[in-house]
């Protein structure tokens, strides 16, 4: 059992930036495929930003160019750099994870067998 845990949400401004950073249990966090996805309020949750085990990233139209994954292997840790933030950005974001060994590419949540509880992203006009 993988468990994730999210952090570095909350309120900013427009044109302002925020970090998320979310921990993963298990020995071999350097073998899993990492995502991030969002949640906006009416909204169906979206893909917005994936890892491989590679390091390879791979980001949603929405999100190119202002958001940067990467991964820390020594702390267990993804980070998602969101900056030039909008107002269209809040929502819940979700960290997601593989799993071990899940060493593929892939923007559908339904390849992610394990999930953070979601932290919240507000950015005010």
């Amino acid at each position: 059992q993988v468990q994730l845990v999210e952090s570095g949400g909350g309120l900013v401004q427009a044109g302002g930036s925020l970090r998320l950073s979310c921990t993963a249990s298990g020995r071999t966090f350097s073998s899993y495929a990492m995502g991030w996805f969002r949640q906006a309020p009416g909204k169906e949750r979206e893909f917005a930003a994936r890892i491989t085990s590679s390091a390879g990233t791979y980001y949603s139209d929405s999100v190119k160019g202002r958001f940067t994954i990467s991964r820390d292997n020594a702390k267990n840790t993804v980070y998602l750099q969101m900056n030039s933030l909008k107002p269209e950005d809040t929502a819940v974001y979700y960290c997601a994870a593989g799993g071990p060994g899940s060493r593929w590419s892939s923007s559908s949540e339904m390849r992610y067998n394990y999930w953070g509880q979601g932290t919240q992203v507000t950015v005010s006009s």
